[in-house]
This record gives structure tokens, C-alpha cells and sequence, in this order.
């Protein structure tokens, strides 16, 4: 049990460790709000990794892609992932809380870009999907169909009828 407990507190250590190195070397200081890792600061530096500053951080806004966009049902996030020891951060587009309490059933969530036809994806963790069924997973990033398409929409229903499904939110760049 106890080996257990040393282990569980040197990897918290070594997690910290690596996301400190990974703040000093470029990554926003806001990816230290994914868990309970803090971010390198003047204050953590000086105290080593047991004196963790309390204060949440957060990515600067002028960091946000989506800062221009008209965004109705749809909340623009800054996420924190590191897949294969390798980290980054990232902004996204996620569902509102209001739109994630409506009922769905019967029906996948995709992204559709009406003018084009086009479809996008959705990405989890560093997993990118056509489709998802829980609300919780439809997480949109910045991309090359974000930026190439003028009005973005979450549908819900069969994407193989897309102008059938219902949408369920938007992201407008006027220009």
C-alpha cells in the first residue's frame, strides 16, 4: 500500500515536472488549468514543485481563433492535451450548456458547412470523428474548415441527409 502511495505522489510530481518544462518552452501558461498541475511561475520556480500557486490562469484572448466569430449554442474553450508525452494547447468550440441539457435521440452530431456541402470533425483528445453521439464529445477545433467556410453548423441526425438534420449550433465569420 505504501509503494502504491509513493507511486501515485512521484507520478503527480513527474506530471508537474513535464508540464512546468512544457510552459517554459512556449506552451500558454493556461494549460496548466487541465487537472491539477499549476503552471510555471516566479512563485512555483522559487518554491520547486510543492509550492504551487492557487491562482487559475487562462490563455490570453487575443490567443482565440474564434474571438471574430458569431457563435450561437457554441462556447470557445482552451483545452490542454499530451498525446505521446508530447504537449499542446489548443482552443476549441464546444456545445453550451443549455444546448448539452436538450434530449437527443436517434441521431449522430456532425459538422456541416451549408455553402459548401462540406463536412468536419470533431476531435477527441488527438482523435479526430466524423460523427459522436454524446453531446459532452462534439468538440470542434481550429482547422483548415473552420477557416474555409463562412458559416459552420452542428447538425443532429443522419449525416448521410444533412440538410434533413436538425442544427443545433452555429459559428458565423461576417466578412
Amino acid at each position: 500500500m505504501a509503494f502504491r502511495i509513493a507511486l501515485r505522489t512521484a507520478a503527480t510530481a513527474l506530471a508537474a515536472a513535464a508540464l512546468t518544462v512544457a510552459v517554459a518552452q512556449g506552451a500558454p501558461a493556461s494549460a496548466a488549468e487541465h487537472g491539477t498541475i499549476a503552471a510555471h511561475t516566479a512563485s512555483s520556480a522559487a518554491a520547486g514543485l510543492s509550492g504551487l500557486p492557487s491562482a487559475k490562469q487562462t490563455a490570453p484572448a487575443d490567443d482565440n481563433p474564434f474571438r471574430a466569430m458569431e457563435l450561437d449554442g457554441l462556447k470557445a474553450e482552451f483545452r490542454f492535451m499530451c498525446p505521446a508525452g508530447r504537449c499542446v494547447g489548443y482552443w476549441s468550440l464546444a456545445l453550451t450548456e443549455d444546448r448539452l441539457k436538450r434530449h437527443y435521440q436517434g441521431g449522430e452530431f456532425f459538422a456541416y458547412a451549408p455553402a459548401k456541402g462540406e463536412f468536419g470533425f470533431f476531435l477527441d483528445t488527438d482523435i479526430a470523428y466524423r460523427t459522436v453521439k454524446d453531446p459532452r464529445r462534439v468538440r470542434l477545433v481550429d482547422s483548415d474548415f473552420t477557416r474555409r467556410n463562412p458559416r459552420v453548423e452542428i447538425r443532429y441526425g443522419n449525416p448521410d441527409r444533412p440538410r434533413e438534420a436538425d442544427v443545433v449550433a452555429t459559428a458565423t465569420t461576417w466578412m
